[in-house]
């Protein structure tokens, strides 16, 4: 699987790399987030730690003091206790902290050699901050009023923040490592989880234009199988339609063999014929082959123009009797000056629908009816209305259509048994398949004593009756 996809404008990192990124993004921050909880717990650890020696040590010296007279030889850890009447004495000392004795009057009685000869603090009792000379002081201060000292420990804050660093290198060091592990077993992780789909891409890209056969991913997870589903039923579409073109271009060119070897005999036949009167009846044969043929050369690219469409046209508010009155003047003869009435019940009818599809399914449904209407009388279009809704419903007074055959009289290229010199099986279905790309119906039903009625049904809030004074709403989504 390439890791990348070359797109207009886009570079698409592959799944694997994403997945890798963010995994690896979510640990980095989980890591750093751990890191920064360890280094405050560890920090506030260690400073209650460090303060409380510093108050232990002042509970010492305080001790001390209270027990005899101090001398102070070698700072906290080494204080030794003697009888004396000398003052309290400073001695050097190697123990970190600092620790002073005053006064309460503010005379600095003694130091240990780590201690400055500034006061550590003016607090008198408790922790507290200092600054002296630079340095940055944690202090706890002990007074004693009895005998008029304060006793003053102190630690550097410098010192305690190098504790805390030498703490967090001590574990920084291991997490990196973990983390280097970690992100390994990371990558490790996602190549193996998406194995299915590497088999997967590499099994469709390893076909070829022809196999359009079921994938079988043996074992593929849960996620994989829809894709797979998805892919089948593609293949299974693309089948179908192929097979429905082949079939197509299989009856086109059957039936548009018949009436063109039909022309080049008749037209051999007026050629070679020296009697007018079988000229003449040579040239109407002809005639009427270039008439099928230029009709079902129509319908074909009509049906083609239709199967192009996505499944998704545009809708608009057109006048339904507008578009009928535009189709009588299409099929308007010398020989039939008036093959279409429109009844006055349309008039102001406007409907919600496809304006393109619904003028190819009107004509081909008044074509068909014009083809089988009898001496030579028009056919009518009138309104029919129902509680579901209404249909625009088209008469004639032809021979129309055998119970048994109305099942199939939408067929492509089906002809039943009262069919026409120039028909050719497809003006029906080209009427079924436009209205139903346009979420319209098509029904058929014979007339008594003869004829046929075709109803195009329509739902009532697509339908805009005369007199309303506004759109209806709630149109359903494919018309939206």
């Amino acid at each position: 699987m390439s890791d990348r996809y070359a797109l207009p404008g886009l570079t698409m990192i592959s799944m694997t790399a994403r997945l890798y990124g963010l995994l690896l993004l979510a640990t980095g921050v989980v890591w750093l987030c751990g890191m920064a909880w360890i280094y405050a717990g560890s920090r506030e650890r260690l400073e209650y730690a460090l303060d409380a020696r510093l108050e232990e040590a002042t509970r010492m010296v305080g001790t001390l003091i209270d027990s005899a007279d101090v001398r102070v030889t070698s700072g906290i850890s080494g204080v030794r206790i003697a009888k004396q009447s000398r003052p309290i004495e400073t001695v050097g000392t190697n123990f970190p902290l600092a620790c002073q004795i005053w006064s309460v009057g503010g005379q600095l009685v003694g130091k240990s050699s780590e201690a400055p000869s500034t006061q550590l603090t003016h607090v008198s009792n408790g922790f507290s901050n200092h600054e002296i000379n630079g340095t940055r002081w944690r202090v706890f201060a002990r007074e004693d009023t009895a005998r008029g000292l304060r006793v003053l420990v102190g630690d550097s804050i410098t010192h305690r923040e190098s504790l805390v660093r030498e703490l967090m290198w001590g574990l920084i060091g291991p997490g990196l490592v973990v983390l280097a592990m970690l992100s390994g077993l990371i990558w490790l992780a996602i190549r193996q989880g998406l194995a299915p789909l590497r088999r997967l891409t590499a099994t469709v890209a390893g076909r070829t234009a022809n196999d359009l056969s079921a994938l079988e991913i043996s074992g593929s997870p849960r996620e994989i199988r829809p894709v797979v589903h998805s892919l089948n039923g593609l293949f299974q579409r693309v089948v179908t339609a192929r097979d429905h073109e082949r079939s197509v271009t299989a009856f086109a060119a059957h039936e548009l063999r018949t009436p063109l070897a039909g022309l080049r005999t008749q037209v051999q036949i007026a050629r070679a014929a020296a009697d007018p009167a079988v000229r003449d009846a040579a040239l109407a044969n002809a005639m009427t082959a270039v008439d099928r043929t230029t009709r079902m050369a129509k319908q074909l690219l009509a049906l083609a123009q239709i199967d192009a469409e996505g499944a998704d046209v545009p809708q608009e508010w057109f006048d339904a009797d507008v578009r009928l009155h535009a189709i009588a003047d299409e099929l308007r003869t010398a020989e039939r000056p008036q093959p279409v009435v429109i009844d006055g019940s349309l008039s102001g009818v406007r409907l919600h629908a496809n304006a393109d599809a619904f003028h190819i399914a009107a004509r081909n449904l008044t074509e068909n009816a014009i083809q089988y209407a009898r001496d030579g009388e028009p056919v009518r279009w009138t309104l029919d209305r129902s509680p579901d809704g209404v249909a625009l419903a088209l008469e004639d007074n032809g021979p129309g259509i055998p119970a048994d055959e109305l099942s199939m009289a939408t067929q492509r290229f089906f002809r039943g048994r009262h069919k026409s010199a120039v028909g050719s099986g497809l003006g029906l279905a080209i009427v079924e398949t436009a209205l139903q790309k346009d979420g319209l119906t098509l029904h058929l039903v014979n007339r008594e004593p003869a004829g046929l009625k075709a109803q195009i049904a329509i739902d009532a809030n697509r339908v805009l009756m005369p007199g309303t004074s506004r759109e209806p709403t709630g149109l359903p989504a494919a018309a939206e």
